[in-house]
């Protein structure tokens, strides 16, 4: 072979040596990976397992890539191989020895057999599916070609690895704490078809069970590959659902929680509730009472109407013992936060209701100690045999200790027993908001 051959110049031996170097270095790397790849766990798990989907289709193809690839190795040892021995022959290579090694190390020397190729759908030497009896390669061809296949196939298996080393063992043990969060359930009414916690348990695992045979089956279908790497394996599990399941699953055990702190202090809640809704019944009952009062001993007064007792809020406790009863706490925690904060307006309602009653009668008791004050004044001062005085005192008290009372009445007679005594004292009457019966706010106003 000459200069003008299609694979170059022809070597000499030291090109020959460094070659055969070079390339036994590589047959050793691409061995050591081949070996690494068919020991694999990952391998072996997909060999064993039932796969379904995206998984199934891309072992399919990975499978016929590794048989391909070993083609290739077997081949590609088969030419190593014989450039070996060719250079053993002699110390000194003739001429003829160095053209038929440049011709094996550098030309299209080595034959595959194009069945294997089109086995592994694999392009051909000039791009194209193999379709024909052998294909031919260089070497160095060779050798891109495992690598490529070598990648594409670790890819796979690194990929179907990793989501079945993470995802089935945390589902797990996320159905674990699902079977502890069922059991706790149950016993306080947390069950499907009777509280939404419930059929949000039943919901969380089917979905789990799910979840599961689908990753046993198809992990790839869970891997999310990185943006821009283009290394083997370079990605990770994609975990959405399980962390949606395992965020609805801690919220269904909040809800639990809950409940069972509901049946651990359900019966001090209600005896509670029981004496709020007792002492609003009575401060009504007392309204009325004071109200029959008012309108008896009080003239001229508008009186507001009092209230019957809160039944609905009786019914709705009875329920709330009723529920307690039969231990149907997810029933109850609702009703007793409702309860509770209406049982506090009930009993605000009904002390402003007897403040409103009791009204007249406080201005009544006003008025007289301020008459009794004034009386007791201008005793100190010597002047309580005062004729004006005691007609004006006498005539005041009359007003206020008879019944019924026009308080409008008996306010301006006691006003006018005060400006007699400032009179009488040299002193103006000091009374908040008052002048003389004349010019002072209308009483009653």
């Amino acid at each position: 072979m000459g200069d003008t051959d299609p694979t170059g110049p022809v070597m000499d031996r030291d090109e020959v040596d460094r070659a055969l170097a070079r390339l036994g270095a590589e047959h050793e790397a691409v061995e050591t990976s081949l070996l690494a790849l068919q020991d694999h766990a990952g391998r072996r798990l997909l060999e064993g397992a039932r796969l379904t989907g995206r998984t199934e289709e891309r072992w399919a193809a990975t499978e016929a890539s590794i048989t391909l690839l070993w083609t290739y190795f077997d081949a590609y040892t088969g030419a190593l191989r014989t450039a070996r021995e060719i250079r053993a022959r002699r110390r000194w290579s003739s001429r003829e020895d160095l053209a038929e090694l440049t011709e094996l190390l550098r030309g299209e020397c080595v034959t595959v057999p194009g069945s294997a190729t089109a086995a592994a759908n694999a392009p051909t030497s000039r791009g194209r599916p193999g379709n024909r009896l052998s294909e031919r390669y260089s070497l160095a061809t060779l050798v891109e070609r495992m690598n490529e296949l070598y990648a594409s196939s670790l890819d796979m298996v690194v990929a179907a690895d990793a989501v079945w080393s993470t995802l089935p063992a945390r589902i797990d043990l996320l159905a674990a704490e699902l079977r502890r969060t069922r059991r706790l359930a149950h016993p306080v009414g947390v069950r499907p078809g009777e509280h939404p916690a419930g059929d949000d348990l039943e919901r969380i695992t089917h979905s789990l069970t799910a979840l599961r045979e689908q990753v046993v089956s198809d992990p790839l279908a869970f891997w999310q590959p990185a943006e821009g790497s283009s290394a083997p394996g370079g990605g990770r599990p994609d975990t959405t659902v399980y962390d949606r399941e395992a965020r609805a699953l801690e919220e269904v055990r909040r809800e639990i929680d809950a409940v069972l702190a509901v049946r651990q202090d359900s019966e001090k809640r209600i005896v509670r509730l029981r004496d709020v809704l007792s002492r609003a019944d009575r401060t009504l009952a007392e309204a009325r009472i004071a109200r029959g009062e008012v309108l008896a001993k009080i003239a001229a007064t508008e009186v507001p109407v009092v209230s019957g007792p809160p039944t609905a809020l009786q019914e709705q406790l009875a329920t709330a013992a009723e529920y307690r009863r039969h231990a149907q706490w997810h029933r109850l925690s609702p009703l007793l936060e409702s309860l509770e904060q209406k049982a506090e307006d009930e009993l605000e309602r009904a002390r402003e209701s007897l403040t409103a009653v009791t009204a007249p009668l406080a201005i009544r008791a006003e008025l007289r100690g301020r008459l009794d004050a004034y009386r007791a004044k201008v005793a100190r001062h010597g002047l309580a045999e005062d004729t004006v005085l005691v007609e004006r005192y006498e005539r005041a008290r009359r007003m206020l200790w008879s019944a019924p009372c026009d308080l409008r009445v008996a306010r301006e007679a006691v006003l006018r027993y005060q400006h007699a005594a400032a009179e009488l004292l040299g002193t103006a009457p000091r009374v908040p908001g008052q002048g003389t019966p004349e010019e002072g706010e209308r009483p009653g106003a």
